[in-house]
């Protein structure tokens, strides 16, 4: 259950950062991730009531609120790393932040056997070239550079705080619930102070319209990276978080395929060989 929990991460993760790239083509990234986690915080509120889930509020909620602000901040960080430098270094480097939930699962005594050893590194090796590194060009600023480590960092942070949340499914819904909200108002008021600046929150031309005309993608955005969270912290939970997390990390493959599929983007040779080694380290993770 561990590894189908943890692919099914991967695959909401890889469509719902694939979405929110195109949707950050005629919304600013910013007003992206707050209105999309406001629809998610209206669903996720629905369910915490009808199940009652306020009952399981507890100290390890702390948790989801540290997830809820480190989010926002690594994400931000992500999209300014993306502006400064090549994404051909960027989004592979940023695929290092699998290194915090393995680190968490090493240090709580997890011990990943030989067969799993080598699909961890057949795995992280695939996400990288996967994300089509560029190895030659320009030099990258070191800003960029420190900006996409950050972002790294609290990604894998992230990972490893929601999976320590909750203990019951109903926790998990209140953990998200509060997640989000946390995610919320975090964002809205980094996307005040921004527009307070003279920061951009919407297109010039088309302004709310197009918010308003893109809510159903801005929604599937929203709850499909909530889905991918809880499936995470239930991979986490059924079995060893080094393999959960080396599983649920393999999403930059999914959206790689995904502009494939719907841009008829061309896969570089290093992002197919990337996505094949990949699937190996899935099928010797799985099988460890």
């Amino acid at each position: 259950m561990t590894a189908l929990f943890a692919l099914a991460t991967s695959l909401m993760w890889g469509l719902a950062d694939f979405g929110g790239g195109l949707l950050t083509r005629r919304i600013p990234a910013l007003t992206v991730v707050v209105v999309s986690q406001t629809i998610a915080v209206v669903v996720l509120g629905v369910i915490v009531v009808a199940t009652g889930a306020f009952s399981e509020a507890g100290p390890q909620l702390w948790f989801a609120v540290a997830a809820g602000l480190v989010g926002p901040v690594a994400m931000l960080a992500f999209y300014k790393a993306l502006a400064l430098g090549p994404m051909g270094v960027v989004s592979p480097l940023g695929s290092i932040g699998v290194a915090v939930p393995v680190g968490v699962g090493i240090v709580l005594g997890e011990r990943p056997g030989l067969l799993q050893f080598a699909g961890i590194l057949v795995a992280v090796v695939g996400v990288v070239l996967a994300g089509g590194p560029q190895f030659r060009g320009a030099p990258v600023q070191r800003q960029a550079v420190l900006l996409t480590l950050l972002a790294a960092f609290g990604f894998g942070a992230v990972m490893a705080l929601i999976a320590e949340s909750s203990t019951t499914l109903t926790g998990l819904f209140l953990a998200l619930f509060v997640q989000r909200v946390t995610n919320v108002v975090a964002g809205g008021g980094a996307l005040y102070v921004s527009a307070k600046r003279g920061g951009r929150v919407l297109q010039e031309e088309g302004g709310w319209r197009i918010v308003r005309g893109s809510l159903p993608a801005l929604g599937f955005v929203g709850l499909a990276d909530v889905a991918a969270n809880g499936t995470y912290a239930l991979a986490a939970r059924e079995g060893p978080v080094v393999v959960a997390a080396v599983l649920a990390s393999l999403y930059p493959v999914v959206t790689a395929l995904a502009a494939r599929g719907v841009l008829s983007e061309r896969l570089r040779t290093v992002q197919a060989a990337g996505a094949g080694l990949a699937l190996l380290g899935t099928v010797l993770l799985a099988t460890g």
